[in-house]
C-alpha cells in the first residue's frame, strides 16, 4: 500500500462499519509535524496525548503514532535530490504531489484518524494551499472548530468567558474550490466572452472565480450541526449566510438548512418562526432552536452577545473568516482548534488552525495548545473524552498558574515565558 513509509506493527486500525466508529484499544493514528514550527509543537504534543492516555485509562488504553508526511518534510523524504529549478519545471498541479504524496493520503484513508501539523500555503502563486487539497480529496466537508475561552488567557474583550460556540465550516465547496481564471488567461476570456452573452457586465481585466454552493454539499453540513446539536445537548442552531445577497448560492444554502432540520429532525427541532407562530416566543421543553442570521450580523452578534449562540452553521469562507474573528475574542489562534471530518466515510484530520511562524523555527517557542486542544476533538470523535477533558484541564491550569509560552507571558505582567517543551510538561503536571 505505501511506497516509503511503514505503519507500526503493535496497532490496529479504526474502521467504520455500518455508519458507525469502532476504535481499538491499541488505534493506530497517523501524524505528520508540518512546516515551520511544526515538528517544535508536536515533540511538545505527543508525550502529553500520551500522558492523558495514560492517565485517563490506566494504561488499557494506548496509541500507536505513525509518522506520515507533507509540507516540506515530504520532499526532502520523497524527493531529496529535486532541486527548486526542476520542481518549477513541474506543472503547477503536479508540484503539489510533492508536498502532499499519495502515500500520506493513503495512510490517512486507510487509519481513518490522523493528527497534522500547519502547512505552508504559497500567497498569489505557485500551487494551491495543501489544507485545502487534504479537505478536498479526502472529501473532509465539515470543519469542526469549538471557540471557548480559558480562564486566564490574556484577551482584549471584556467578557470571553460569554462565548463557547462551536462553528461547522463546510469545507469543500464556495470560492474554496478553487474555480479561478487568472485575467488574460484563455479560459478566462471563454468565460467572460459566455457571461457578457447572459448579459453580465464584467470588466475585462478581472480575475474571475466561481462559487459553487450545492444541495448536497448544504445539507449534509447542516446534518452534521444538527446531530452533534443533539448528541452534546446543545439548545442552538444557527444557519449563517449571506442570502439576501447572494440569493442563490447563500440564500439556497439557508433553504436547504431548514429543509434538512424539517424533514429529518422534525422531533427534535422548532424552527424561530414556529417559536413565534405557534409558542409566543417559549421554547418546548427538549427542543433544539434553528435558526439563521446574516453573516455580517454574526461578526456584532458573536461580540456583543456571545452567550446567545451555540452551533453555527456555514459555509467555506464565512466559516473561516467567523472561526478566526471569535478566536480572538478569546485570545487567538494559539487557543483555537481544529478538526476536518467526513462523517460518512469516518475520517477525521485534526489540526492546529494557526499558520507555520516560521521565524520561530526550531526555537521551542511557540504556544502547542492549539494543535493540543485538537487532539482533544480527536479523542471525543474517537470516544475517548475522558483524555480530551484532561488535555483541556491540563492546560486550563497551567494558563491560570502563569507557566505559558511567550505569546500568553507577553501580555501577562510580571510573567516570564517558559518554552514550548516546557508547556507541554506543565499541561501533564496539571491533568
Amino acid at each position: 500500500m505505501f511506497q516509503k513509509i511503514q505503519p507500526p506493527s503493535d496497532g490496529e486500525k479504526i474502521e467504520m462499519r455500518d455508519e458507525k466508529l469502532f476504535v481499538p484499544d491499541n488505534p493506530i493514528i497517523p501524524y505528520f509535524v508540518g512546516d515551520g514550527i511544526g515538528p517544535d509543537i508536536f515533540k511538545a504534543t505527543l508525550p502529553t496525548l500520551d500522558a492523558a492516555v495514560q492517565k485517563a485509562y490506566g494504561g488499557s488504553k494506548k496509541i500507536s503514532w505513525f509518522k506520515i508526511y507533507a509540507g516540506d518534510e515530504a520532499r526532502a523524504f520523497y524527493n531529496p535530490e529535486l532541486t527548486d529549478e526542476e520542481l518549477l519545471k513541474i506543472p503547477i498541479d503536479e508540484q503539489r504531489n510533492v508536498y502532499l504524496p499519495k502515500d500520506t493520503l493513503n495512510a490517512i484513508r486507510e487509519y481513518k484518524v490522523a493528527l497534522k501539523g500547519p502547512l505552508t500555503t504559497p500567497i498569489g502563486e505557485g500551487f494551491r494551499s495543501l489544507n485545502v487539497g487534504i479537505r478536498q480529496i479526502l472529501d473532509l466537508y465539515v470543519c469542526v472548530r469549538p471557540v471557548k475561552y480559558f480562564q486566564g488567557v490574556p484577551t482584549r474583550t471584556k467578557f470571553p468567558e460569554e462565548l463557547d460556540i462551536v462553528i461547522f465550516r463546510e469545507n469543500s465547496e464556495d470560492v474554496y474550490s478553487g474555480i479561478e481564471f487568472a485575467k488574460d488567461d484563455e479560459n478566462q476570456k471563454k468565460l467572460l466572452k459566455l457571461l457578457r452573452s447572459m448579459g453580465k457586465v464584467i470588466r475585462e481585466d478581472s480575475g474571475i472565480g466561481i462559487k459553487p454552493i450545492s444541495e448536497t454539499g448544504s445539507k449534509r453540513l447542516v446534518r452534521a450541526a444538527i446531530k452533534y446539536a443533539i448528541e452534546k445537548n446543545l439548545p442552538l442552531v444557527t444557519l449563517v449566510h449571506k442570502g439576501n445577497i447572494m440569493k442563490y448560492t447563500e440564500g439556497a444554502f439557508k433553504n436547504w438548512g431548514y429543509e434538512v432540520a424539517t424533514s429529518e429532525f422534525r422531533e427534535q427541532i422548532i424552527t424561530e418562526d414556529e417559536l413565534w407562530d405557534k409558542h409566543d416566543g417559549k421554547m418546548p421543553e427538549g427542543k433544539i432552536l434553528i435558526n439563521d442570521r446574516i453573516a455580517d450580523i454574526i461578526f456584532q452578534h458573536i461580540l456583543l452577545r456571545s452567550s446567545e449562540f451555540s452551533v453555527l452553521a456555514t459555509m467555506n469562507l464565512n466559516g473561516d473568516y467567523i472561526s478566526d474573528a471569535a478566536a480572538a475574542i478569546v485570545g487567538g489562534l494559539g487557543m483555537a482548534p481544529g478538526a476536518n471530518i467526513n462523517y460518512v466515510t469516518g475520517v477525521m484530520v485534526a489540526e492546529a488552525t494557526h499558520g507555520t511562524a516560521p521565524k520561530y523555527t526550531d526555537m521551542d517557542k511557540v504556544n502547542p495548545s492549539s494543535v493540543m486542544l485538537s487532539a482533544a476533538i480527536m479523542f471525543d470523535y474517537m470516544g475517548w473524552p475522558e483524555a480530551g477533558e484532561l488535555i483541556q484541564r491540563g492546560i486550563q491550569r497551567a494558563v491560570a498558574n502563569k507557566e505559558v509560552t511567550y505569546d500568553l507571558a507577553r501580555q501577562m505582567d510580571n510573567v516570564t515565558p517558559i518554552k514550548c517543551s516546557e508547556f507541554g510538561h506543565a499541561v501533564v503536571k496539571y491533568m
